[in-house]
């Protein structure tokens, strides 16, 4: 029962930004593991960025160094800002909560369009 609002989609030139944002509520204390994956056309989702509760941090090669995550744990929130956006990396971004229990949650996703 942990709902995941995501906000910060949209469309943007190469080389633009865009700040991604998701919000983990419901009756949890805390949680394990939040995360961005996404999934472009004829491809699998895949992890793009993660960070535990303890501030560990992992990137997809693709993105490091460009992308950066970010996470209060007070809120539950975390966040996912995109520099120098590429057109590779069109698609539709997912928030991902792994609370301390066996329970996974997924946000409902938002599109990322990058355009030359």
């Amino acid at each position: 029962q942990v709902q995941l609002v995501e906000s910060g989609g949209g469309s943007v030139q190469v080389g633009g930004s865009l700040r991604l944002s998701c919000a983990a509520s419901g009756s949890i204390f805390s949680i394990n593991f939040m995360g961005w994956y996404r999934q472009a056309p004829g491809k699998q989702r895949e992890l793009v960025a993660g960070i535990t509760s303890g501030g560990t941090t992992t990137y997809a090669v693709s993105v490091k160094g460009r992308f950066t995550i970010s996470r209060d744990n007070a809120k539950n929130t975390v966040y996912l800002q995109m520099n120098s956006l590429k057109p590779e990396d069109t698609a539709v971004y997912y928030c991902r909560a792994i609370p301390s229990g066996v329970d996974d949650y997924w946000g409902q996703g938002t599109q990322v369009t990058v355009s030359s």
